[in-house]
């Protein structure tokens, strides 16, 4: 009986058995992508036949006839993390140990931006940490100011200048130590400087933000995947954004992005409660009593009214 390869499976096609190889998609472009191999081998691949919904992270299995590799199926996700509108999805990365939520003093953040990023980790079982990017400008006081309600949760924040590669390291490498992690953050926050600084042969281009317009122009323009060069870490770099729909959510769903509302939903006097108008909301008195933060809570119902208006379409 003929044995396999080690690291090679069989999977049943229209007429053939296929060997093929375990592998991990570290780049996607369009219809084709790149998968590394166990071996460290990179190949170019494309879907077989119509499938889709592949994304970076996820792990595959490929075949190959000469010079052309196919991907044959794609294994079970530990999680996905993307964004949604009523218009388009955007994956973001597969099977990730943890986010690093990029931030900077300046270009200020978006507070929105960040919370909305928060609930999406939240509910894929994805650990958030903060990196707050741009620590040595006088304005990261402000930047404290605004991060106090997620501090107060127990969020992770980690404070760093890019700039200084030897700091950066030495306060990140260790986070990153036998886990995947991607680089979340919108234009100007620094991702692309802090991805040079961990993996320099990324070669990731970075721009001056433009202080006209108080904002940066995207520098990363495809989701990849590096590994830290004498580390045993993975770290995933994603383009930047400007918007962070949560389309993809459900009511409950929305309700577990935001952890300091379990406690106090317990109290609620009806099992529907939307935690908004009703009589005896357990949510609605710990916002009164100010165990829930004002600006938590009006994001919370932003994402409430963005699902019910999508509904009515």
């Amino acid at each position: 009986m003929k044995r396999t390869k080690p690291h090679q499976k069989t999977v049943s096609t229209q007429s053939r058995a296929l060997s093929t190889q375990t592998g991990q998609i570290i780049s996607a472009h369009g219809r084709h992508y790149f998968v590394e191999l166990e071996n460290g081998e990179v190949i170019k691949c494309f879907p077989r036949g119509k499938r889709g919904g592949l994304c970076v992270g996820d792990w595959v299995e490929i075949s190959t006839q000469g010079e052309r590799a196919a991907i044959e199926q794609r294994h079970e996700r530990k999680n996905l993390l993307y964004r949604s509108d009523e218009m388009r999805t955007k994956q973001f990365a597969a099977n990730i140990d943890q986010l690093f939520i990029v931030l900077a003093a300046e270009p200020m953040f978006s507070k929105d931006l960040a919370g909305r990023a928060l609930v999406a980790a939240r509910c894929a079982d994805i650990e958030p940490i903060i990196i707050l990017n741009k620590a040595d400008l006088p304005s990261v006081a402000l930047a404290r100011q605004r991060l106090q309600p997620l501090a107060a949760l127990g969020v992770p924040i980690k404070e760093i200048s890019a700039l200084d590669p030897d700091a950066l390291h030495e306060q990140l490498l260790p986070l990153l130590r036998d886990k995947t992690t991607l680089l979340l953050g919108q234009s100007g926050m620094g991702k692309s400087t802090i991805l040079n600084a961990l993996v320099p042969e990324a070669n990731a281009h970075t721009q001056a933000h433009s202080a006209a317009l108080g904002t940066g122009r995207h520098t990363t323009t495809s989701t990849k995947l590096y590994h830290i060069p004498n580390h045993s870490g993975k770290i995933i770099d994603s383009p930047g954004f400007q918007a962070f729909g949560l389309a993809h959510l459900e009511a409950a769903d929305i309700i577990r992005g935001f952890g300091e509302f379990h406690e106090p939903l317990q109290n609620c006097k009806f099992y529907n409660c939307s935690h908004r108008h009703e009589p005896g909301c357990g949510v609605v008195a710990a916002l009164d009593q100010g165990l829930i933060h004002p600006d938590r809570y009006q994001l919370y119902l932003r994402l409430l009214a963005e699902l019910e208006n999508q509904s009515k379409y």
